[in-house]
């Protein structure tokens, strides 16, 4: 079995020469998924995990824009349009200086995996651009906003390809996206996610994938009739998805004690409480700050500049800042404070040094692919509200969303439960998305 694991990766890094994160997220797949398709003559021969990992279409573009000086700036920006086998193109745009063509890549592998397992007919793609909003005037962000999707819109569509926000992406970039999109196509469709309450978004998407985050904590914590009350969390972050993920666990009777960003992290032994969390998105999400500024409004907490938080002691610990933000260091400190449950709020923020440490610890480990899946899966329940032209309350989308998280719970476990009853999360999330994009490509034929 490793020889063909090791023979499949070959001819992808061949491929694949210099997208170190792209090959990662494919390792990882193919490492559980490989196995399967091996013992399923179904899908044995058809090469349908080669199909997988090669995009359906990539799009990188020139993207000029003029700057509050009045000089002419120029960024690339990208589209993967990665699998539509189940349902059109889904996934978020991200505007950050570190964009290149491998982290696009694995994003919209993954999301291909994510999508699926949610159950919605999604298929998955990513996007984005080497730009960064950090410091910028909203009539820069406006003008860059409108020259990206002077080009993207042609490749676009609510049956094609429906982008949504990520990292740098929020409610106002997703606005001037949209605005620069009608315009040029002279119609209001639902043909992007995240959009504001008064134009046809949707309740609770904000902070779906913080919550389903914690949804997900929740079920696994279920299977040991166990709860997040009165448990230590640790969360990096501090922007949409962590601060969600903050409100959620604090909901349900957690105590979250950090917060963090690019600069450092902050430890709070008394527990972020409603009001601090409100002072985080205060300070976050309208004055674009740091976090270390937290400790000058509550100075009994610290900030560890440099430093990410896994070396407090926790019970649950939830990455929600970025890809590969806990290596194994990290993981074994956590284990040896005892912390037993992982679940992942970023796309794939773990190293697999420290993923296999996890599983070999045997403790509840959740990959990003299953854990955060529920801000896309309320993003398709935008783009249904907005078919329909209705909008459902607040508890019909939290209800939905809850629903969603445990069935993609109850899906990992039916391919992820071993001999000894452990379940391997990361297999069975592989697996279980897998067999739903497989089974559609087999009945689609050669395409």
């Amino acid at each position: 079995m490793k020889s063909k694991i090791k023979a499949f990766m070959d001819l992808v890094k061949q491929r694949n020469q210099f997208e170190p994160e792209f090959l990662q997220a494919v390792e990882e797949v193919a490492e559980t998924v490989i196995p399967y398709i091996v013992n399923n003559e179904i899908y044995y021969g058809k090469n349908i995990l080669l199909r997988m990992v090669e995009p359906e279409r990539v799009l990188m573009f020139r993207v000029p824009w003029i700057d509050d000086s009045g000089e002419i700036v120029v960024n690339r920006g990208f589209r993967i349009e990665m699998n539509s086998a189940i349902g059109p193109y889904k996934g978020g745009l991200r505007f950050h200086p570190t964009v290149n063509l491998s982290i696009l890549k694995f994003l919209a592998f993954e999301q291909v995996f994510k999508n699926a397992l949610t159950t919605l007919p999604m298929g998955g793609g990513k996007g984005g651009a080497d730009f960064d909003p950090k410091g910028k005037s909203d009539g820069e962000i406006m003008r860059f906003c409108q020259s990206f999707m002077s080009e993207l819109f042609r490749h676009i569509g609510p049956n094609t390809d429906i982008p949504a926000g990520d990292i740098g992406v929020g409610g106002r970039e997703i606005g001037y996206l949209f605005g620069m999109y009608k315009k040029l196509r002279n119609e209001f469709t639902g043909v992007l996610t995240g959009k504001g309450m008064s134009w046809g978004g949707s309740l609770i998407r904000p902070e779906a994938t913080g919550y389903g985050t914690v949804y997900f904590a929740q079920s696994m914590l279920e299977t040991r009739n166990d709860t997040l009350k009165g448990k230590v969390v640790t969360v990096s972050g501090s922007g949409n998805v962590a601060q969600y993920a903050c409100e959620k666990a604090m909901q349900l009777g957690a105590k979250v004690v950090t917060l963090s960003d690019s600069g450092g992290y902050i430890y709070d032994k008394d527990g972020i409480d409603e009001s601090k969390l409100a002072f985080v998105m205060k300070l976050k999400n309208n004055k674009r700050g740091r976090i270390s500024e937290y400790v000058e409004k509550y100075p009994n907490a610290k900030y560890i500049a440099g430093e990410r938080p896994w070396g407090v002691k926790c019970d649950v610990a939830m990455p929600c800042a970025t890809q590969n933000e806990v290596n194994l260091s990290d993981a074994k400190k956590l284990l040896a404070n005892g912390c037993f449950v992982i679940s992942e709020g970023a796309n794939m923020p773990s190293e697999p040094d420290a993923v296999h440490a996890f599983q070999a610890a045997k403790i509840l480990y959740a990959p990003g692919k299953a854990s955060n899946a529920g801000g896309v899966a309320t993003s398709g329940l935008e783009m249904s509200q907005n078919s329909l032209r209705i909008v459902w309350t607040r508890e019909e989308v939290d209800e939905r969303l809850q629903r969603i998280m445990a069935n993609i719970h109850k899906n990992c476990i039916k391919y992820g439960k071993q001999d000894d009853g452990y379940v391997d999360y990361v297999t069975g999330a592989n697996i279980a998305g897998f067999v739903k994009v497989a089974d559609a490509m087999l009945a689609q034929g050669v395409v």
